[in-house]
């Protein structure tokens, strides 16, 4: 009898557990989650970052090891279990591609797409723009020995970030973090803004990514659309904007 009555309890105090975790993740803030993209770091959100937590918002940058897309997804996937409630997930550039299948994590309630790649479930990123002519900055991809492709300094400033000043970009050429080429032609395997609200900045500069593949891709998932006059690093060119549409992600889910 003892015993029943201590199984009893204990499992009581299980469920009790579980149910008290659950309500303080439903009343927890909503946090916010960065994917970079390839031929960056974490570093290349440092200007959005303090912008966000001056309105308290939790902000955590994943660091992506740019290997894989199972990899890239599975560290996103891990910052994401660590936040305590809801969570806006970011991702710029190939970091859209590891959102999309990410993304789909119970916790995650919406979308924002920086100059970034949306594919579909089955799809993988080199088939997103297949019908578009490559960008520019494309056709200066370098690959090293073991087929990690990076931008040259002098690409990196005239087609990757040529918005910023020089002694800037040349701190993204030191810190950029170069992607196994085979990575892009990963496939998904769900594609999670088909069931999140959408946010995407169309980069009306870019040169890494055809413009008008990025407003494809945005009606495509019907995201809420920001254009801006930028390169295709609009989080280091105009900080304060690209930090407005994440507020109003994030402001949206809270009043869900």
């Amino acid at each position: 009898m003892l015993n029943r009555t201590l199984a009893s309890l204990a499992v009581a105090a299980l469920a009790f557990s579980a149910g008290s975790a659950a309500y303080a993740a439903e009343k927890a803030p909503t946090s916010v989650v960065i994917v970079h993209g390839a031929f960056a770091d974490g570093s290349d959100w440092a200007k959005v970052i303090p912008l966000l937590q001056a309105k308290g918002i939790k902000v955590q940058a994943v660091q992506n090891g740019l290997n894989s897309l199972g990899d890239d997804v599975a560290a996103t996937r891990r910052a994401i279990n660590n936040q305590p409630g809801k969570v806006v997930l970011v991702g710029h550039s190939w970091g859209g591609t590891v959102i999309t299948e990410a993304g789909a994590a119970d916790k995650v309630s919406a979308l924002v797409y920086v100059a970034a790649f949306a594919p579909d479930a089955g799809q993988s990123t080199e088939e997103v723009g297949k019908a578009h002519p490559p960008a520019p900055g494309i056709g200066k991809l370098v690959a090293d020995a073991e087929g990690y492709l990076s931008l040259p300094p002098d690409a990196l400033a005239s087609d990757f970030a040529q918005d910023v000043p020089a002694a800037q970009a040349r701190v993204m050429a030191a810190t950029q973090g170069p992607i196994q080429a085979k990575a892009f032609g990963e496939k998904t395997t769900v594609a999670a803004w088909k069931t999140r609200p959408s946010w995407y900045i169309v980069s009306q500069n870019d040169r890494m990514i055809p413009p008008a593949l990025e407003r494809e891709m945005a009606s495509k998932i019907g995201a809420k659309v920001t254009t801006l006059p930028t390169s295709h690093v609009p989080q280091q060119s105009r900080p304060a904007e690209v930090a407005k549409v994440i507020l109003d992600a994030v402001q949206t889910v809270q009043r869900q």
